[in-house]
């Protein structure tokens, strides 16, 4: 297995490991900008070659094997600005008022392997470099959100170091499949060694 930084030419694959990691959310949200007969992955594709919003490949690292895309990682920090919660949907309310505890932590948006790469530690070697990445961006902390009935994803972080710091109740919403539940917030200082 290989960690390399995204390029251009990866944001199909990374908009497909999108649609993964954020389990239907990204596809509601790309929805008002597909064109007649384009795929949605197309759209986040071209959202992704956004050299300025932190939806962008700029901020993915790639592990790939044998030269085939297996997996990736999208984070960045995380501004200091208040979004208006009322004019975002519902449901992704709990999810920012979360985002907006942890200001200037380096915040891992995305994190997902393709299915036939599943239980290969891909995931755990992309968290591995977060701390170098967080480093290069001057934050102290990293933060990551998960949904407490994604247990896999949540020993994964627990494994690692991670406390779950708060939380929100999930919002039901016919894009993602969580009816219930909380989201939980999950922070962890970053290792300078």
């Amino acid at each position: 297995m290989k960690i390399r930084e995204a390029t251009l030419a990866d944001c199909r694959e990374i908009a497909e490991l999108a649609l993964i990691a954020g389990e239907g959310i990204p596809a509601y949200f790309w929805q008002d900008s597909r064109q007649a007969g384009q795929d949605i992955e197309d759209v986040g594709a071209e959202k992704l070659k956004s050299e300025n919003e932190n939806f962008s490949y700029r901020n993915a690292l790639i592990a790939t094997i044998e030269e085939k895309i297996a997996g990736m990682m999208l984070a960045y920090k995380l501004e200091d600005e208040e979004e208006d919660l009322d004019a975002l949907p519902e449901f992704i309310r709990p999810l920012i008022e979360l985002e907006q505890l942890v200001p200037a932590t380096f915040y891992i948006n995305m994190l997902a392997t393709f299915p036939k790469y599943r239980n290969m530690s891909i995931g755990t070697t992309l968290m591995q470099r977060v701390d170098a990445q967080a480093l290069k961006k001057g934050c102290s902390t990293t933060s990551i959100q998960v949904f407490d009935e994604n247990e896999g994803a949540l020993r994964l972080y627990l494994r690692l170091g991670y406390q779950i710091i708060d939380s929100r109740k999930v919002i039901p919403h016919s894009c993602h499949p969580y009816k219930g539940g909380e989201v939980l917030l999950l922070t962890r200082p970053v290792n300078s060694n």
